[in-house]
């Protein structure tokens, strides 16, 4: 079988009853399809697809997919039951690494799910660390976490389709699920019985992002204590952050660069969570013109490149009748403070590797800084490094040995990047491994 775009394939729907199952549950599980297994290289033995239900920003029953990687040699590490890694008895127990790596696909579209977006040119930097990951031998979950409906930039549903895919994973160990859940679907039985037989029930667990995938990360952890406080996390790493999209999207109204693509694809995303603002915008779009209703509403169906392509250099303001106003009306507002304002759901309850370049020209240091201190205030476990060199697109690589560091040490219960014990250190590195200035 080969992939098909999620918006023609039958396996992203919903199952009938998923609304009166629990956040977590595995509704389908298949192999996934075409050459995923091959093209993360021999670090891989096998790749499953997930449909899970979860909860989305306005906390009804939803549904959304994942794809886990097995490594070909799992990692075994010193067990989470304590502190020493030794049962009662003195024997030292083991323990797999499962990293959630939320991928930032930045898209109100579907078909731009990493899911299916991994077997295209899109997903080749994505896919070198999954591939990298799974050479460490650690289990890797990819979370389609915008949901059914590509609810980009909505935080909430992002933190709750992160969790939830975890969840999902996780309850891959429960028999009942192929006994139950799957009696009269024999193929999902199955594929549920082999992931099951990979997965140890002693599992540490830790998460990484950068941009928008740190987004999805950063809500996961504000919202894991009040949602899935029954999941230990060991720790998450956050790169680029953007704790204040409203900020964000002000400075890119002001100056009509060449991320101004992010615009419509992120109010388009936000509000499938949201019809009423999605009235609002559509009501407030001009009809006439080169920049009309139907040039905005096309990012729906467009890929992250895509967008970014269209729009570049144009002034998002010029599609609405009242301009500016419109764009940053009331109910923009707030909806917004709920929805993608970091901060304010919950504190991190699990180490945090914060990482930001101080030229990073989507996402102000600033905004990052208070987030941080906010978090810091109320006895949060952090490392944040805020880079000297190059921007959001350099940081994404310039940040990379550092966090992949500081997972290696989460999973294996060492520490060479010198981690606070306790409480938060915060400093200025320099780093510079790309030639880029962005």
């Amino acid at each position: 079988m080969q992939p098909i775009p999620p918006s023609q394939d039958p396996f992203y729907t919903a199952t009938d009853d998923f609304k009166s199952t629990a956040p977590g549950t595995i509704l389908r599980i298949r192999q996934a399809p075409g050459n995923l297994t091959a093209i993360t290289g021999t670090n891989g033995s096998a790749a499953y697809d997930i449909l899970y239900r979860t909860t989305d920003s306005r906390y009804n029953a939803s549904y959304a997919v994942t794809t886990v990687f097995i490594p070909s040699v799992s990692l075994s590490s010193p067990s989470s039951s304590s502190s020493s890694g030794a049962d009662p008895g003195g024997n030292i127990s083991a323990a797999a690494a499962l990293l959630s790596y939320q991928i930032p696909y930045d898209s109100a579209s579907l078909d731009a799910s990493p899911s299916y977006a991994l077997y295209g040119p899109d997903g080749a930097s994505w896919i070198q660390d999954i591939a990298t990951a799974l050479s460490l031998g650690w289990f890797v979950n990819v979370p389609d976490y915008e949901g059914p409906l590509a609810s980009y930039g909505a935080g909430v549903q992002a933190g709750h389709a992160t969790i939830d895919s975890i969840r999902a994973i996780l309850n891959a160990n429960g028999t009942h699920f192929a006994q139950q859940q799957h009696r009269h679907h024999r193929y999902d039985a199955l594929n549920l019985s082999a992931l099951a037989s990979f997965l140890p029930v002693d599992t540490r667990i830790a998460m990484w992002g950068y941009s928008g995938g740190a987004l999805a990360s950063e809500w996961a952890a504000e919202l894991q204590s009040s949602y899935a406080p029954e999941i230990h996390f060991d720790g998450a790493a956050l790169g680029g952050l953007t704790p204040n999209v409203t900020s964000t999207l002000s400075s890119l109204l002001l100056n009509d660069t060449t991320d101004a693509g992010l615009i419509p694809s992120v109010l388009m995303g936000i509000s499938s969570q949201y019809p009423e603002l999605r009235q609002f915008l559509v009501s407030k779009l001009k009809t006439e013109g080169p920049y009309n209703v139907t040039g905005f509403l096309a990012a729906a169906n467009m890929t992250n490149l895509q967008a970014i392509v269209t729009y570049a250099f144009q002034n998002i303001t010029d599609y609405f009748v009242d301009g500016m106003e419109d764009l940053l009306s009331p109910l923009v507002r707030k909806i917004a403070a709920n929805e993608i304002q970091m901060g304010y759901h919950g504190i991190p309850q699990m180490p945090i590797y914060a990482y930001k370049a101080i030229q990073d020209e989507i996402s102000v240091v600033e905004d990052t800084d208070v987030l941080i201190d906010r978090f810091c205030a109320v006895e949060a476990n952090i490392l944040y490094e805020r880079n000297t060199i190059g921007g959001h697109v350099a940081d994404l690589i310039n940040g990379k040995p550092s966090a992949l560091q500081f997972l290696h040490d989460i999973f294996g219960r060492t520490n060479t990047t010198g981690f606070p014990s306790s409480g938060c250190v915060v400093r200025d590195v320099t780093v510079n491994i790309t030639d880029s200035a962005m």
